[in-house]
């Protein structure tokens, strides 16, 4: 059920997006009086799942999920139909157009993406606002309990001020900053510190597997989760949620500050005070031979952990007028961000192409209950991306076919036609390599 809630809401997602973006080259093109032959919401080889004619347009849903496209009249895409270009040019047709309306029917789908993201950023501000936990807030410091944060030079109790010399506003945010980032500043007993994060940082946070988590977690109090069958504790007077404040009288505020005091006391029976309610409760306890409990630590909300004085959220709640600015600047964030992963994707050296993914990484992003926030959240981003790509000067891709149409305009030089169709099979040949590569990287990772 997890996996089809997911697929449903990635497909309709896509079709939204293919559609739009598909309209964003119809409307200008018929506006230009330039016959589109066909539109279609995924690729129709061979056979169609549903089609009919409407005026001169053939509507149609394929049955190859990989996108969708408007056949326009005398225009050298994705059909290759080179059979209609050996004709006499006819005033209807894109290449009889003159070049600033050919540019605009191009730009016409990349535009669509961009203003639909925006768009939904505005409504997402306007009608959710923006909770967070601010990383200034995180006061006492971040809790670093694996090897990846280690190795980046992170100690338990260190505050990040900033990467490559940005405050970091959001702590959710502090992972995609390192993803993204050079170096970083960090707050260590009152000193600052100036690191570097190391080339190959993505590689190492590939590494952990999808299921690791965040490499790094504001420091978070002993919650009780349950009792492991093979604790010394296992009929002690512990319960779920409980929360251990202090060991033999040494008052304890976070897990790691449990973890160190416990050790002063392997196999020794101890005392610990738990936070129960709104009770607290002295409970005997044994320490094992490694300083455990043989307790599970357990998860609190930040909402709860706000409730309980750990940490001060952030609510923002945005007029129309204020989600506007606000909308356009979380865009204008996951475009430069996007930019910045893809340009660590094409050095190898940074590991990076290894986080690469197809339709598995994306419709996995899901969430596997439904939410109309997180929907479209993510299809917002989803949008944008797909916008920056299709402008990526690759033949077979809106950017190509733009770069073309510049040149045309600029040397007043028209690329002859034979050129036009091996530079769209050459841009077809490197999506082809791409999307396999991509989605072999999800499948390879489903295996590991």
């Amino acid at each position: 059920m997890e996996i089809l809630i997911k697929a449903s809401q990635f497909i309709l997602s896509l079709s939204l997006l293919i559609v739009l973006h598909e309209m964003g080259h119809f409307i200008p093109a018929k506006l230009f009086k330039t016959k589109v032959e066909k539109f279609y919401l995924f690729f129709d080889y061979k056979f169609s799942l549903f089609k009919k004619k409407i005026g001169e347009t053939v509507y149609g849903i394929g049955w190859i999920p990989l996108g969708g496209y408007v056949k326009i009249s005398g225009m050298i895409d994705e059909s290759m139909d080179t059979e209609q270009m050996k004709q006499p040019a006819q005033p209807w047709e894109f290449r009889s157009k003159p070049a600033w309306q050919r540019l605009i029917i191009m730009l016409g789908g990349v535009f669509v993406n961009f203003v639909l993201g925006i768009f939904i950023y505005i409504m997402l501000m306007w009608a959710y606002g923006e909770k967070y936990l601010p990383n200034e807030n995180v006061v006492d410091g971040v809790w670093v309990e694996n090897e990846l944060a280690e190795n980046l030079g992170l100690q338990t109790g260190d505050k990040v001020l900033t990467v490559d010399g940005e405050k970091i506003k959001k702590f959710r945010g502090l992972s995609l900053e390192f993803i993204n980032g050079e170096n970083y500043q960090i707050e260590r007993n009152g000193q600052v510190i100036d690191k570097e994060i190391p080339e190959d940082f993505i590689s190492q946070l590939m590494d952990r597997g999808k299921d690791a988590g965040p490499f790094l977690y504001p420091r978070y109090p002993f919650v009780v989760a349950g009792i492991s069958d093979d604790s010394p504790n296992t009929k002690a007077d512990l319960k779920t949620k409980d929360i251990i404040i202090a060991i033999n009288g040494t008052s304890i505020k976070y897990f790691d500050e449990a973890q160190t005091e416990l050790e002063k006391y392997k196999n020794k029976d101890i005392t610990v005070t738990v936070k129960r309610g709104t009770t607290t409760k002295e409970i005997p306890l044994k320490v094992t031979e490694d300083a455990k409990l043989g307790v599970g630590l357990g998860q609190l909300s930040f909402k709860d952990l706000e409730k309980l004085g750990y940490y001060q959220l952030a609510d923002v709640e945005y007029s129309f007028s204020e989600a506007i600015p606000a909308g356009f600047k979380k865009s204008w964030k996951t475009l430069t961000d996007y930019v910045k992963q893809l340009k660590k994707i094409f050095n190898p050296s940074t590991g990076a192409y290894k986080g690469l993914g197809g339709f598995i990484s994306i419709g996995s992003i899901f969430p596997a209950e439904w939410s109309a926030q997180s929907f479209w959240e993510i299809t917002a981003f989803l949008s944008i991306m797909l916008g920056f790509m299709n402008l990526l000067p690759i033949p077979a891709l809106d950017g190509g076919h733009v770069v073309f149409t510049l040149w045309e305009m600029i040397t007043g030089k028209k690329p002859g036609d034979k050129f036009l169709e091996y530079a769209q099979v050459v841009g077809f040949v490197l999506l082809i390599i791409l999307l396999l590569f991509a989605n072999g990287n999800d499948i390879f990772r489903l295996f590991k």
